[in-house]
């Protein structure tokens, strides 16, 4: 099947990027969130982003304004019912997603795949509650979705090797390239990269280091584009809380418990980039 259309479910951090990423394959995008301030602030990101898309992709020629008309912003999940294919990016919670698929199933076609964006969730365990777990894939994409080309794709229990085939070719008309895993909680990329962050926020609770210095070794040390506590800003502390969590009632592990500065912070309401501050503070 051709995918053309696309819904995006949630519109945050990542939802907007994706939606960004997409815009620019001139793909038509239904972007839905429940909260009509989220969408303006979506909006108003991509449009900013799109004036030096050009530049972050390296591209002599300017981007189109108008592709940003190739999204429609919407609180009605009754727009996706003609789309070709639909991400979801809601929060990891799971009672969030459960009603999210419980609609979605009802709302969409038979045919049309549910790429299911998640750190940690079960893929098996969306597929169960819908009517096509055959079609239910995981998919997770890196932030900014516009510049990271490779997707985490994880096969769920009965995910089929067409749905497979249909969303490696779908990826590679958008630039991007999946790595296909196998669903076990956390996957690959965040059983071990939280891993990661939560030890980077139990150094600066011991007082071992700050931020910024722990950061500078990853990136000065390691080659590594950013520090663990600056991803952990970007992803969203809340997020990572919530990651950490699912990680630890899957495994009964005790290193997957967070950190208690990590819970504190985001009980605070510091949750990075996305409210300003984090471990680091950031203007608007």
């Amino acid at each position: 099947m051709q995918i053309e259309k696309i819904g995006v479910v949630g519109a945050g951090n990542i939802g907007s990027s994706l939606a960004h990423s997409l815009m620019l394959y001139n793909k038509k995008i239904i972007l839905v969130d429940v909260s009509k301030e989220v969408l303006e602030k979506s909006k108003k990101n991509i449009k900013q982003s799109l004036r030096f898309a050009h530049m972050y992709l390296k591209r002599k020629e300017k981007f189109d304004a108008n592709l940003i008309d190739n999204i429609t912003f919407t609180t009605d999940m009754n727009a996706l019912s003609d789309c070709d294919f639909v991400v979801e990016n809601v929060t990891e919670n799971w009672k969030i997603k459960e009603e999210v698929y419980r609609q979605l199933d009802q709302i969409c076609r038979r045919d049309v795949c549910f790429g299911v964006n998640t750190s940690c969730i079960s893929i098996t365990k969306v597929g169960a509650i819908t009517t096509r777990p055959d079609r239910v894939i995981g998919m997770h994409f890196m932030n900014p979705v516009y510049l990271k080309p490779c997707v985490e794709v994880i096969k769920g229990y009965h995910t089929s090797e067409s749905t497979i085939e249909e969303i490696e070719a779908f990826l590679e008309r958008v630039g991007k390239y999946a790595v296909i895993v196998n669903d076990f909680p956390g996957f690959v990329s965040n059983r071990i990269s939280h891993l990661f962050m939560n030890e980077a926020v139990l150094t600066i609770q011991d007082g071992v280091a700050k931020p910024e210095e722990v950061d500078s070794i990853f990136k000065n040390c390691f080659n590594h584009k950013m520090g663990p506590l600056e991803t952990a800003d970007l992803i969203g502390l809340d997020t990572v809380y919530n990651s950490l969590i699912v990680l630890y009632e899957s495994y009964h592990d005790s290193k997957y418990r967070p950190a208690p500065l990590l819970a504190k912070m985001v009980d605070a309401g510091l949750l990075g980039v996305k409210t300003g501050k984090g471990f680091y503070t950031y203007n608007d």
